[in-house]
């Protein structure tokens, strides 16, 4: 067996996707107060969350494009709000340019590119995440073979469409790729259902929480490198 493919999530596997979300969600905001005043100020956690829950299930055609699907709940607010179609229109598009810039501004884990170098030069290397998080702005982006978002593929892991399109791309089969990420069920789980190897992102040392084991767990990316070697030598 040769192991000729690494992936990646990308969100809590290569960064703390929660310091760019918090800023991301308060820019947005801001833009909203300042550009669309009455479309968000009646709204607390708690009723933006049932205003969203209640689109998603009028645009379940949505639920793998999160892209999209905020989009759709800006206009949507601005519309409730009184503002005309071109007005909420243009102010989805503009909150969420907003929004994306932020969201895209992620620290990486400080021994990230350390240890994407090393890997790199070893194997290609891709990403595949749910989210809308771009790993070409990051400086990771020179390790990167390709990158995959559920947007694109039209499904969201743990569904094998993003696992196999990845293997698809590189004419590869299963048994030579190993993914790597923080979620049991849509990282490690989707990528075993269909044959990959895989590596549990682990940095709060959580107990499994039960189902088909990862193939390795680490708890800091610098132990990456050695779980690769020992799952392509076993």
């Amino acid at each position: 067996m040769t192991i000729s493919l690494i992936t990646f999530d990308l969100d809590n596997t290569l960064w703390d996707s929660e310091p760019a979300l918090i800023r991301a969600d308060q820019a947005q905001r801001e833009w909203l107060l300042q550009h669309r005043p009455g479309t968000i100020e009646h709204h607390d956690q708690s009723s933006l969350w049932e205003f969203k829950k209640d689109l998603w299930k009028r645009h379940p055609q949505l639920s793998h494009h999160v892209s999209q699907l905020r989009i759709q709940t800006l206009y949507e607010l601005q519309r409730v709000a009184g503002y005309s179609e071109e007005e909420a229109q243009r102010g989805a598009e503009q909150a969420f340019k907003v929004f994306l810039e932020q969201r895209q501004a992620v620290e990486l884990y400080p021994e990230a590119l350390e240890v994407l170098a090393v890997l790199a030069s070893r194997y290609r290397l891709g990403a595949l995440t749910n989210g809308n998080a771009d790993i070409y702005k990051t400086e990771a982006a020179r390790f990167f073979d390709f990158a995959f978002l559920a947007e694109d593929v039209g499904a969201s892991k743990p569904a094998p469409d993003m696992f196999l399109a990845a293997l698809k791309h590189c004419d590869l089969k299963a048994n030579n790729t190993i993914h790597i990420g923080d979620s049991p069920e849509h990282d490690i789980q989707g990528a075993q259902a269909v044959g990959m190897y895989t590596v549990w992102m682990n940095p709060a040392q959580q107990a499994w929480p039960g189902g088909e084991s990862p193939h390795r767990v680490i708890t800091n990316l610098r132990e990456l490198p050695e779980a690769i070697a020992s799952i392509a030598a076993s």
